[in-house]
């Protein structure tokens, strides 16, 4: 089966879910259109990917549709988008997302623990390895990503008001990506090359994070693990 894009109402489910996020409302008439227009066209969508990108570490997973509320104050039932990831190394990898405002594909960087974290402002400190990672997302930015991820308001601790990379030190997670709305291009195939384009224009930033082993040690971290 080829991927040819996602219908008009699979954007609009989502808005539908955001207004009302009940099992009520999804069993009697959104669960039909999700299975529908939504999860079929991404697992043919993740199955190109992972064709395209089998070089790099295994097949692109889907996520599920229900949210993990055990540790939230949100107890709505369900995700308001529907992910698939592909990590190359643990905490690092692709990303991509359909939700109310379209498709969102991104690169990404996402430890959950302060020593990756260190090594990444380590490395951001450096003078060649900071410059080039500065060079890196002006790039990116000039194509028209958005560079964002958890960040601190303020700076970081013992850095200087004036760092010439303190935007980039504020970072906690990296993500750089970009979106593509509602419309023609996002119901046709050529959806597809929007991701596996994005996905390529990331390499740069994943490759300057795994070459400075800002990654923790493997996990499993199972095909419906939250992003």
């Amino acid at each position: 089966m080829t991927f040819g894009g996602f219908p008009a109402s699979a954007p609009r489910l989502y808005a539908d879910l955001s207004a009302d996020n009940t099992k009520e409302a999804w069993r009697s008439r959104l669960r039909e259109v999700y299975e529908r227009d939504v999860r079929a066209p991404m697992l043919v969508l993740a199955a190109e990917l992972s064709a395209h990108f089998a070089g790099d570490a295994g097949e692109v997973r889907v996520l599920g549709p229900v949210r993990d509320t055990r540790m939230s104050r949100d107890k709505s039932p369900y995700k308001t988008y529907q992910g698939a990831y592909l990590d190359l190394l643990p905490a690092l990898g692709f990303w991509v997302h359909l939700d109310r405002d379209g498709l969102y594909a991104s690169g990404r960087w996402y430890p959950h623990g302060s020593a990756e974290v260190a090594r990444y402002r380590a490395a951001v400190e450096e003078e060649d390895g900071g410059a080039e990672l500065a060079a890196i997302v002006a790039g990116l930015t000039e194509r028209g990503f958005a560079v964002g991820g958890n960040r601190l308001v303020s700076r970081p601790r013992g850095v200087a008001a004036g760092h010439p990379r303190l935007d980039l030190l504020r970072h906690r997670t990296v993500d750089a990506g970009r979106r593509l709305g509602p419309g023609p291009a996002l119901a046709s195939a050529g959806a597809a090359a929007f991701v596996r384009e994005t996905w390529e224009l990331t390499r740069p930033l994943l490759e300057w994070a795994a070459a400075r082993g800002l990654t923790p040690e493997p996990y499993d971290r199972g095909a419906d693990a939250p992003p």
